[in-house]
């Protein structure tokens, strides 16, 4: 079965070599990207024909058109692989004054998912990908009113995106799918490049397991969970995603930053 698969972030690192994997598998594979020049040279490197969707995800309304250009052209959306993620840029604040890290890595999936859940059918899976590196969310960080290093931001906002996919997948018992994935520690990314100055290790390493996430049996029950690919099983996220305290809290700024959530 050909399954349409959209993958944001999919112009470089992870989320192009995943493209080009599930397109290698015959899937039809929609790749979003910032930059219409990498848009175009991804859909080159995938083959096939993709489709390709261009925004600005540090951008809500971007985000939004983006849901709305995907659901013009399809009925039907099996996977969505919220791959897009930002940890150092010269500008950390949108014009609204949030942090870029808490828009792109948490709000951006929020507001895309959302948009595209009546679209995406009960079997299908909503891949979210979260970081080994997660720290209790600093509402008042996420809310604009407190300024935070790049890591801080980033474990934050990878913990506050795995707390959502915890929620999303209570609020769906019956699907689709919802799982949080550490794709891998210090892979061959631009963002571990920039951000640590290390080459990194094979991004076919997080490309597998987000290609296994989207197609095998193994995930098919999975929602809720957390996988944890350093360690290559299901584990427990960050202590904090169990505190009540901190999970209400953290949806609670997400629905007001939004307007969506549980």
């Amino acid at each position: 079965m050909t399954l349409a698969i959209l993958i944001t972030g999919a112009t470089d690192g992870i989320g192009l070599a995943t493209a080009r994997m599930l397109a290698a598998d015959g899937h039809k594979v929609l790749l979003h990207g910032r930059s219409a020049d990498k848009l175009a040279a991804a859909a080159r490197a995938v083959g096939g024909r993709p489709e390709t969707y261009r925004a600005d995800l540090s951008r809500l309304d971007e985000v939004r058109a983006l849901a709305d250009a995907v659901r013009a052209r399809h009925e039907r959306l099996d996977v969505l692989i919220n791959n897009a993620g930002v940890l150092k840029t010269a500008q950390t604040r949108t014009p609204e004054g949030l942090d870029v890290r808490f828009v792109v890595n948490t709000l951006a999936p929020v507001v895309l998912t959302e948009r595209l859940l009546p679209i995406i059918p009960p079997e299908g899976r909503v891949l979210n990908l979260s970081s080994a590196a997660q720290a209790p969310v600093d509402v008042a960080a996420m809310l604009g009113k407190r300024r935070l290093s790049d890591m801080e931001a980033y474990a934050q906002s990878k913990l506050a995106l795995t707390i959502w996919t915890q929620e999303m997948a209570r609020k769906h018992p019956n699907g689709p799918v919802f799982v949080a994935i550490n794709p891998g520690s210090l892979l061959a990314t631009k963002m571990v490049r920039e951000g640590f100055g290390v080459a990194g290790a094979d991004l076919r390493i997080g490309a597998e397991i987000l290609r296994r996430a989207a197609l095998s049996d193994e995930f098919a029950t999975a929602s809720g969970m957390y996988f944890d690919n350093d360690a290559g099983r299901f584990a427990a996220p960050h202590p904090a995603a169990q505190d009540p305290r901190q999970v209400n809290e953290t949806m609670r700024a997400i629905r007001a930053l939004t307007g969506e959530g549980v």
